[in-house]
């Protein structure tokens, strides 16, 4: 999901891909011209490649929320750090299969 502003400006679902679904979510809130600078994106499952941080910040989102727990968190921390993007990690992982 995208939030800014104490408002939900996107959410990308029903997707099997991560990618998809944040492209879906970052294309919906563009097409109701939501500013997404300085918006925060929410994950309710971890990032295994910082493939979906990057697609983030390009769009001018800075802030993440993750589960974590990936193997490669390191790399996306890597990615933040590199970019100046604050990241949470919950500990929590709502996504189960």
């Amino acid at each position: 999901v995208l939030v800014k502003n104490k408002q939900l400006l996107a959410s990308g679902t029903g997707q099997t891909s991560r990618v998809d679904a944040l492209n879906q979510a970052i294309n919906k809130a563009k097409k109701f011209n939501f500013d997404l600078s300085g918006a925060v994106m929410a994950s309710d499952a971890f990032f295994p490649f910082p493939d979906c941080v990057e697609i983030a910040h390009k769009a001018g989102i800075s802030s993440i929320i993750q589960p974590g727990g990936s193997i490669k968190d390191n790399l996306t921390i890597e990615y933040c750090e590199k970019n100046n993007l604050s990241m949470i990690f919950t500990g929590i992982r709502h996504f189960k299969h």
